[in-house]
């Protein structure tokens, strides 16, 4: 099993726990980018396209540890940007697993080696590196060769020193069932403790526009990765109806109040993928964001995602509502060969919008507004103009 079973308990009872209260909306995964700034340059990611003003911006310590205790979600998903180019996060990590939450903090491990000395091994912490499948398949990704030998280096040495560590594959298309199940093969050889996998979101900045999925492409993808995994023990770190989803087995909804994001701009609405606005607090984003407006069928940006950040929650929930479902996928696998079931439609979702220069333009205003005012500075043209008392203090 991927995950302890001491976390999946205490997730479940949180799970449970909602229900029975009646919310409606509730967090299950906390994610948090205290900075942008990447080490990386991926085609296929849309989250570090800034300024250089905004990449220079870090959450505080505090404010990472305000934002665990606005939503106070289970677990705390650690992102960016390179979050070990924060030189806080030691003590953010601290901080949150002193709370008794289960941390994971995502990496591309470049700089893993040498931070890891800042880290305990601890049951309520896992490094979660990026890995896009294999050798050749990962460098291509990350547009920088040797990558993937650096991570699986830092991957053995962490787990040689007692670390949790899981891998998260982001697919594109074109990716070949065969090399992919080849992938989570070595990996599990590896000894990684689980594998978080899903299709890349067609973010409107990445560079790579040509290589994103559509829905169908995805279930069909997963579908074969999955008809060659049968029999293997595979461990993911994800819910086993997700996994279904992904092979086109259950028509769910976006939950995308399941995973809020906190970023140095604030909570991005409405989730982790789009930023079309932020709330200062969690509870403004819960309370005022108009959730109905996003989403596959509701809004054009929304309509190929098929992401964990959106779905994970929508998969967890259900599996409080039908739990002989998820005994049966876990026990049996995803469905590989009966039909599919039925898309959500398309016809009434709403054209994009597209806001990013107004918030950068916005943000860069809040970055100016909160420099602190510089002293006036005191010219003199000669030496000799400045007041005899002036001349003999600067010679005292």
């Amino acid at each position: 099993m991927a995950v302890p079973i001491m976390q999946a308990v205490r997730v479940g009872h949180y799970v449970v726990k909602q229900h029975l209260l009646g919310r409606k909306r509730y967090p299950l995964v906390l994610m948090l980018e205290p900075l942008f700034r990447c080490n990386l340059a991926c085609a296929g990611c849309g989250k570090i396209d800034y300024p250089a003003q905004i990449l220079n911006q870090r959450m505080s310590v505090q404010e990472c540890l305000d934002a665990d205790a606005e939503a106070d979600a289970p677990v705390i998903a650690i992102a960016g940007g390179e979050p070990l180019l924060h030189k806080e996060m030691p003590q953010i990590v601290k901080g949150l697993i002193g709370r008794k939450k289960y941390v994971y903090l995502c990496t591309n491990a470049l700089l893993l080696e040498k931070k890891l000395d800042d880290y305990t091994p601890s049951p309520f912490f896992s490094f979660d590196v990026h890995l896009d499948g294999d050798a050749n398949m990962h460098d291509a990704s990350v547009c920088q060769d040797g990558v993937y030998e650096r991570a699986v280096a830092a991957i053995l040495n962490a787990k040689a020193r007692g670390f949790r560590v899981s891998i998260n594959c982001t697919l594109f298309d074109g990716a070949d069932p065969k090399r992919v199940a080849s992938f989570f093969d070595e990996v599990m050889a590896m000894g990684v403790d689980g594998i978080m996998t899903a299709p890349g979101y067609a973010y409107e900045r990445a560079p790579d526009q040509e290589h994103f999925l559509n829905r169908q492409k995805t279930k069909q993808l997963f579908r074969d990765i999955f008809r060659l995994g049968k029999g293997k023990k595979w461990r993911f770190t994800q819910s086993p109806l997700f996994l279904n989803f992904l092979a086109g087995n259950e028509t769910y909804h976006c939950t995308p109040w399941g995973k809020p994001l906190r970023t140095v701009f604030g909570w991005q609405r409405p989730c982790y993928l789009l930023g079309e606005g932020y709330a200062k607090t969690y509870q403004e984003l819960m309370d005022d964001t108009a959730w109905e407006k996003y989403g596959t069928g509701a809004y054009e940006k929304c309509a190929d995602c098929m992401v964990h950040s959106g779905y994970e929650s929508t998969a967890v929930m259900d599996a409080v509502r039908r739990p002989w479902h998820i005994m049966k996928v876990a026990l049996f696998g995803p469905e590989t060969e009966k039909p599919m079931a039925p898309e959500i439609s398309l016809e009434n979702q709403r054209p994009a919008e597209y806001r990013y220069e107004e918030q950068v333009h916005a943000q860069i205003q809040n970055i100016e507004a909160q420099k602190p005012a510089r002293a006036p500075r005191v010219r003199f043209h000669r030496a000799e103009t400045a007041p005899a008392e002036e001349k003999s203090a600067a010679t005292a």
